[in-house]
């Protein structure tokens, strides 16, 4: 296959560069590539001269990235920015080569520790080998069976710490991108998914929550023939997917394409802002026939600072501003107290909503968000402050003071380091806990000193037929810890209601 370049040549930080680009026929396509361009010019930039200082908003990066690693880049930020288009051309010609590359770098491996630092336990040589072999659909096939959330994993998973952070290829040099080759065959094979419900084997189960781990019981359910009912407080489904992850990380056509190929066409009901726990309880639940219940509600319920100013007007929790960011009139000047991957989402976000200058304060040395995000965070310009500590929120900012980090994870302050940073609003975003809205009204359910329903590895509850898992009871985990579990606990849930039988 031959592609033929046309030359781009684009001022940058008064450089000139010269970028090749694949030339299309259609107009359309070119002008398309001339976005996909300046975006993409920053990483093009240091693949030609290894070593670039940006400057952005006032805070310069260095990086130094060898030739591979800035394509592997640069293939990644074009496999997002395609899959919001519609251009099935430039799907073909650009994003198509990419994956090929990537999937014949792969040494098939016949211990791989890609598939070991796969918290799901994803078969990827498996996978790899079935596309290289021109078998998309059953590689495709694989993938969904094995995570029914393939789709939204290949975009937000902490890759680098898991697959691709445990692959040979990394430890010398650059690790298979596996995501952006999930990513390429489940969204391929995804429209071909049309198959309709399963025959009803007589049984209804209740999803209660309709994040994560409540979408993979619902799905993994219905195939075995139960009627499944969601009930969702919110308006859409989605959950953490919909409600706490921006867009430009996850897009909300992903939960869409979710909602109506693995949840509509089989045969799953939603019901949406049903609070269980109000007027309805899991008593009534019970009382109508479910069998089992799963409690999916996850952890929106933001932890506090519980220092002075807390509640001041221009102060907010980062979980209510990624819930509806456009609710919100945070000013030129923002400081987010936390650093973690929320953090990181939260500050992105309101650089995206008009925010000029965005300071995240860490209490320790170095972040809590994955190196990844962080280095978006970056780019995009996110100033960093590390060892402070919020004091007090006062009109003006936030008074911080210097803290030394001891080896046994405790802080100490230093004295006389009190000092003001200014800001028009501020977001604490240093994780979450749950609502125990359900908790409150449903006998026999146990929860530990966090809040957090008790259950075993297997999801049993305190209460026979009620399960769980997810962040309601591990707390905040990541998206593909959340489907793995899940998976167990459906399989619990599907013996449980089997054997009401005998």
């Amino acid at each position: 296959m031959s592609t033929s370049f046309r030359i781009l040549t684009l001022f940058y930080s008064g450089k000139v560069m010269i970028i090749l680009v694949p030339k299309f026929n259609s107009e359309e396509h070119n002008t398309l590539l001339l976005y996909f361009s300046s975006v993409l010019e920053f990483f093009t930039f240091l693949c030609y001269n290894n070593l670039a200082s940006h400057s952005c908003r006032g805070d310069s990066v260095r990086r130094s990235l060898t030739f591979c690693e800035a394509k592997a880049v640069m293939g990644l930020c074009c496999a997002i920015m395609i899959y919001k288009t519609e251009f099935n051309v430039i799907e073909e010609k650009f994003m198509a080569l990419h994956v090929m590359d990537e999937v014949n770098r792969c040494l098939q491996c016949k211990n791989p520790q890609c598939v070991k630092g796969c918290p799901i336990q994803t078969p990827i040589p498996e996978v790899i080998r079935l596309l290289k072999e021109n078998k998309l659909d059953e590689a495709g096939r694989i993938l969904f069976e094995n995570n029914p959330l393939t789709t939204v994993c290949s975009l937000i998973c902490n890759h680098e710490k898991q697959c691709e952070g445990h692959c040979v290829l990394g430890k010398k040099g650059v690790a298979v991108h596996f995501s952006t080759i999930e990513q390429y065959i489940s969204r391929t094979y995804a429209p071909k998914m049309v198959k309709g419900p399963a025959k009803w084997n007589g049984m209804r189960a209740a999803i209660i929550g309709s994040g994560p781990a409540g979408i993979t019981i619902a799905i993994i359910l219905a195939r075995y023939g139960y009627k499944v009912t969601i009930f969702e407080n919110k308006s859409e489904i989605g959950g953490v997917l919909r409600y706490g992850i921006p867009d430009f990380r996850l897009p909300k056509a992903v939960l869409d394409d979710i909602q109506y190929r693995h949840i509509e066409m089989k045969g799953i009901k939603i019901r949406p802002n049903a609070h269980i726990g109000g007027s309805i309880t899991i008593d009534d639940l019970f009382r109508d026939g479910y069998k089992a219940i799963f409690v999916g509600t996850g952890v929106w319920k933001p932890n506090a600072l519980h220092i002075k100013g807390e509640t001041l007007g221009h102060v907010h929790f980062g979980i209510n501003y990624l819930n509806s960011p456009d609710s919100f009139k945070l000013g030129q000047r923002v400081i987010v107290i936390g650093a973690g991957n929320a953090a990181m989402d939260v500050a992105r976000t309101a650089l995206r909503h008009g925010t000029e200058y965005l300071t995240c304060f860490s209490i320790t040395k170095n972040v809590a968000a994955s190196q990844y995000e962080f280095t978006y965070a970056q780019l995009e310009g996110v100033g960093f402050e590390y060892n402070k500590r919020p004091v007090e929120i006062v009109d003006e900012g936030v008074i911080f003071c210097d803290v030394i980090e001891n080896e046994d994870g405790t802080f100490t302050d230093i004295e006389g380091t009190e000092r003001l940073y200014e800001a028009d609003s501020v977001i604490v975003s240093i994780s979450q806990g749950p609502q125990n809205v359900i908790v409150k009204s449903t006998e026999g359910l146990a929860t530990n000193n966090n809040g957090l329903l008790v259950a075993d590895e297997y999801g049993n509850t305190s209460r026979p037929g009620i399960f769980s898992s997810g962040d309601v009871v591990h707390g905040p985990r990541t998206v593909v810890e959340a489907v793995a579990h899940s998976k167990i606990v459906a399989e619990t849930m599907h013996q449980y209601m089997q054997s009401l039988k005998d």
